[in-house]
């Protein structure tokens, strides 16, 4: 449980309208957004805290997501505090632009509300709009409920606009599945957020009394060294985030981890998931434990700049590890995040059988008891040794 502040407020509210506030106590200056489920609630609520006088901030309506990205850049460019929501194929739309928020070093920061990728047109959850944005050079960080949600959008802001980072940021929650649910959140007020949250001071800004260029044409003599300054950055900015986060954990009682760890203490098998289905995972650790069963969870919060050293340490004396990918890698081995997970654990010299299960695609229903079949499923293959490339769970037919 975490310790309550003089200055918090434990209300019931849907998670979006949580972000939405978060943004409003962020002081957001500038909001260019296009409506998209299941992330529409958002930038409405924002729409009309703009229309009512209640945040002092530009909101343009635009005709689509690919505008609403690159309104923004102009809007940050300028020096305005901005943000933005997308999802799916919104998200998909953006992507030629999104390349350029971040090489450009605009700190913008985005909520995606994480929806499948047509066809066949879904509007359900799962990751596989991020993952097909998963090396555009933003800092990327995955929520489990309502409270990360709104934490982590307040935190977005302080984090992208260090000038020793100066770098957007996506904070990823599951669509409908957090979006549009109602949670008892613990809400902290505009005098708390405006000690953690200092006013945006760009670093550089469009001024016609001070004329500079940016994002101009680089010759190949160039452009490699540029792209290294950027993953240089990018790495860089986990050491501040872990800042931001101890800073905010101190002010709240709610600290965050790269990985978070549940029961893994004398774990020898692990689970590794993001996003809200972690708390179904829980359940299932629970029901296994009482079973006498050795089973830990860890939940990948930082996906970029990617956690190498704390997913080396949290698997430590494991014997098994479960990825469970929310997204499919067509044609490749398996999900992005196991691809990710066995690189990472490749240099170790003791390293657990890592295997990958993709769940919940498209939105499909994923219960504990499926989680504790997966284990005993990856605990026969384990013995006899890997059979298959992957396993796409729950195919019907």
């Amino acid at each position: 449980m975490a310790k309550k502040t003089a200055a918090a407020k434990r209300v019931g509210m849907e998670v979006s309208i949580a972000v939405s506030y978060a943004v409003q106590l962020a002081r957001a200056e500038a909001i260019a957004a296009y409506p998209i489920t299941p992330q529409t609630h958002i930038v409405e609520h924002l729409s009309s805290l703009v229309a009512n006088g209640e945040l002092d901030a530009e909101f343009v309506n635009v005709e689509s997501e690919h505008s609403a990205i690159s309104t923004c850049i102009g809007m940050s460019a300028a020096g305005a505090r901005t943000y933005t929501a997308t999802s799916s194929q919104g998200l998909a739309l953006m992507n030629e632009i999104l390349y350029i928020v971040s090489a450009m070093r605009f700190p913008i920061v985005m909520t995606v509300a994480n929806r499948a990728l047509s066809a066949p047109l879904s509007i359900w959850n799962d990751h596989s709009d991020i993952m097909g944005a998963r090396d555009i050079g933003w800092i990327q960080v995955f929520v489990e409920n309502g409270q990360e949600a709104f934490d982590h959008s307040v935190m977005a802001f302080k984090i992208a606009e260090n000038h020793e980072v100066l770098l957007p940021i996506i904070v990823n929650l599951d669509g409908f599945i957090l979006s549009h649910v109602v949670e008892a959140l613990e809400m902290v007020d505009q005098a708390t957020v405006d000690k953690f949250l200092p006013p945006y001071v760009p670093l550089h800004r469009l001024d016609p009394r001070n004329p500079v260029t940016m994002g101009a044409f680089a010759l190949p003599e160039i452009y490699t060294e540029v792209k290294m300054n950027h993953q240089v950055t990018l790495t860089k900015s986990y050491d501040h985030i872990l800042k931001v986060w101890d800073e905010w954990g101190k002010l709240t009682g709610r600290q965050y981890h790269p990985v978070e760890r549940y029961r893994t203490e004398d774990a020898k098998i692990l689970l590794l998931i993001m996003g809200s289905l972690a708390e179904v995972a829980e359940i299932a650790v629970d029901e296994m434990r009482d079973q006498g069963l050795p089973v830990g969870l860890l939940k990948l919060r930082m996906w970029r700049p990617f956690p190498f050293k704390d997913l080396r340490d949290a698997v430590n004396g494991a014997e098994l590890l479960i990825v469970c990918d929310r997204a499919l890698s067509l044609g490749g081995v398996g999900g992005p995040v196991m691809s990710e997970v066995r690189s990472a654990l490749y240099p170790m010299a003791q390293k657990p059988a890592t295997l990958g299960y993709i769940i919940g695609l498209g939105g499909r229903d994923v219960n504990p008891g499926n989680i504790k079949d997966i284990v005993a499923r990856a605990q026969q293959e384990a013995s006899q040794g890997p059979q298959e490339e992957f396993h796409l769970y729950g195919v019907r037919g």
